[in-house]
């Protein structure tokens, strides 16, 4: 296992941000991932869980305590059966998934980061989820100290949510198993209607694998969803704030300040999300309180092609994206009322 200390974290991470770790190890073994977290909960020394690094926002002081970048790698298809390790570069998974002639998660694409962050965050796009093909989660419990399996209803899914994001200082995921589909080489129905549209289909339809892959990559190229070491739009933790969800009470106060805004004549995106409850767009908040693609004048900018991304432009520090951030929640709040959340995780900062 290869031991780093002052160890850079910032090239570890999408946004290129933060300060260094104090001990940085890097696992390629499950046994080398439980060996570690084990000795620092022996010693009680802070651990920093590292993947792909594309949902971290870490500080400018960079973490006192050992950061564990986990490499392990492995990928497993047996019918239609598939296991991840976690380390596994996610975007490389799908990609193979779908030249096997298997749906599930071709929408998927494009995602930065590693498989073991899927269940973590419940990741989704283009109208798919991980939670609908998860069919177990191996994780090592720190608190009863073995490894164990986790079904999908002890997972406890949710919008961008799970067991282990409830509690992140319990498990560490070590394998994700799924599910898939084998439909003749046919993506699962779409649901999402820009991808059907971009498609030339209607939600519900089924269109080819790599038709399905490729229109979904193209789509997020065009909002700087893929990473690209030369484009700074992809310098970012992809969408920064969740989706809002509201009571039918507090969305009937926000639909009214809308009206008062924005005039009668404006709707703001509604989606039922279960019984009393409705999902709105962060990024149509975002862009109706003003602060519009490539808004900021400093070293950390909304992206010039999606306004739920904040980017480093090259040199900002983890404060100047965190003061962007802060921004944008407070001109929210003040223009309709709603708080925005973020979605990547903070390490040693917060809003």
């Amino acid at each position: 296992m290869q031991e780093l200390h002052d160890a850079p974290l910032a090239p570890l991470t999408t946004f290129r941000l933060g300060g260094p770790a104090a001990r940085l190890l890097t696992a390629t073994t499950d046994a080398e991932v439980i060996a570690a977290v084990r000795e620092a909960d022996a010693d009680g020394t802070p651990l920093l869980i590292v993947g792909g690094g594309s949902n971290l926002v870490i500080g400018d002081k960079g973490f006192e305590g050992t950061a564990l970048r986990i490499a392990t790698r492995g990928c497993e298809l047996t019918g239609t059966r598939l296991e991840l390790a976690a380390g596994e570069v996610w975007s490389d998974a799908v990609a193979r998934t779908v030249a096997a002639g298997l749906a599930g998660i071709e929408c998927l694409a494009g995602i930065p980061g590693s498989a073991g962050a899927t269940p973590i965050q419940n990741v989704g796009a283009y109208g798919q989820e991980v939670s609908t093909t998860i069919t177990g989660v191996v994780a090592y419990d720190r608190r009863a100290d073995e490894t164990v399996t986790l079904t999908n209803e002890e997972c406890a899914f949710s919008y961008r949510h799970s067991r282990f994001k409830a509690d992140p200082d319990r498990y560490v995921v070590l394998r994700v198993r799924f599910e898939l589909e084998d439909a003749d080489g046919l993506s699962a129905p779409l649901k999402y209607a820009e991808t059907a549209r971009a498609l030339g289909v209607g939600p519900g339809d089924r269109v080819p694998l790599a038709d399905a892959r490729e229109t979904v990559l193209k789509l997020r190229a065009g909002k700087g969803m893929v990473l690209d070491a030369e484009d700074h739009d992809t310098w970012s933790a992809g969408s920064f704030f969740t989706n809002p969800i509201l009571t039918d009470a507090d969305f009937a106060a926000f639909h009214a300040r809308v009206k008062e805004r924005l005039g009668d004549g404006a709707e703001p995106p509604a989606y039922p999300v279960g019984e009393g409850h409705t999902k709105t767009s962060a990024a149509w908040l975002i862009d109706k309180a003003g602060f519009t693609k490539g808004y900021g004048s400093g070293p950390a900018r909304i992206s010039t092609k999606h306004t739920l991304a904040l980017t480093n432009r090259g040199a900002a520090t983890t404060e100047d994206l965190l003061a962007l951030a802060r921004e944008v929640v407070a001109g929210v709040r003040e223009a309709f009322g709603v708080t925005l959340v973020n979605e990547p995780v903070m390490v040693g900062v917060g809003l």
